[in-house]
């Protein structure tokens, strides 16, 4: 029975992705034809579904930290030791956080970038935490990737 309702819950979700997809690229496409886009304005469709693909984003999102809090708390009831594992891991997120916007300069975007878009030094720096700390997560990611695969060739 659980796996069937699994089953259902991420071919739901699929279709919510789907539609969601299906509907940013409709915008991406419009985005730029300002005479088409103002005849599908005209007629309220292009209000209707960009609020449908709102309501689809955030029930996304709502899905996925309600299962992820379900989960977790499956996984804490069930393994005493995984709750010191999670916030070590926590932990470390938090630390590469810091360690990103340390590195960040503030200067990450040019000039004529900041003033068009009416950016500050401090949202600059922000975006050079959120690139530094993807830099760093991948890095770690491969890293722990090709620790994984050279250890298992060892083992063998």
């Amino acid at each position: 029975m659980k796996e069937k309702t699994d089953k259902l819950i991420t071919l739901l979700g699929l279709g919510i992705a789907v539609v969601c997809t299906v509907l940013t690229i409709v915008f991406a496409m419009n985005n730029g034809d300002v005479k088409e886009l103002s005849a599908v304005r005209a007629n309220g469709l292009f209000d209707a579904t960009y609020w449908i693909l709102v309501c689809f984003v955030v029930l996304s999102i709502a899905a996925i930290v309600f299962f992820l809090v379900v989960k977790l708390a499956n996984r804490f009831k069930e393994e005493p030791g995984y709750l010191k594992k999670f916030l070590v891991l926590v932990g470390i997120v938090v630390a590469v956080l810091v360690v990103s916007y340390l590195l960040s300069k503030g200067n990450d975007v040019t000039p004529a970038l900041m003033e068009k878009n009416d950016i500050n030094e401090q949202t600059s720096k922000l975006i050079g935490a959120a690139c530094w700390m993807v830099y760093i997560l991948v890095i770690g990611a491969a890293a722990s990737i090709l620790y994984t695969e050279i250890a298992k060739l060892f083992k063998k």
